[in-house]
């Protein structure tokens, strides 16, 4: 709510005050602008909620490429190597004790890297668990933030509609925004409790 329509509603009750019979039209319009504000801010805090997580699951999304980049790497090196050592295997060479130690070379990487790559792949598995968790969290505040902005219109509406009631001293519009506004309560506390 602009700080220029606060104001003319403030107005509009401090007129209302002079009528006794307003007056409680005039305390509706105090606690329901309350509620706006209130509700409002829940529904900006819940935006940024998700942008952050939106953020930080893009953020784990670049480690899990970087980790499967990794993971590949490796991956294609341990079987370039195995390649290499089958290839030396069917080969005939002239200096067998030479062969061995490259043979033996490259059974001493295989085995290193098989366990590497494991580790590897685990930890880019994890990751991905991450930004899963993230992007649920995503889901779930813009659930909140849905139903906190539907609140706040709800509300807005429901103030506007009991003002009325001050220019027409008809208390039908008074009901009206009552109507509006628990309708409006009621998204906002939808809002609270969504997980």
């Amino acid at each position: 709510m602009e700080a220029n329509e606060s104001q003319e509603l403030q107005e509009h009750a401090e007129h209302a005050e002079h009528d006794q019979s307003l007056r409680p039209v005039a305390l509706t319009m105090t606690v329901l602008a309350v509620l706006v504000a209130v509700v409002t801010v829940l529904g900006h805090r819940t935006h940024t909620e998700a942008i952050l997580n939106q953020t930080r699951a893009a953020v784990e999304q670049n480690r899990v490429s970087d980790d499967w980049a990794y993971y590949q790497a490796h991956k294609i090196r341990f079987n370039d190597t195995a390649l290499t050592a089958d290839l030396m295997s069917v080969l005939a060479i002239s200096d067998k004790n030479k062969a061995q130690k490259i043979e033996k070379s490259y059974a001493d990487h295989q085995e290193k890297w098989t366990a590497e790559l494991k580790d590897e792949e685990e930890k880019a598995r994890e990751e991905e668990k991450k930004v899963s968790e993230f992007e649920k969290k995503v889901e779930e505040a813009e659930a909140r933030a849905k139903r906190f902005d539907l609140g706040e219109v709800l509300l807005e509406i429901g103030l506007v509609i009991t003002s009325i009631t001050l220019l027409t001293r008809k208390r039908a519009y008074w009901y009206l925004g009552l109507g509006f506004s628990v309708v409006g309560i009621v998204a906002s506390v939808l809002g609270l409790l969504v997980k």
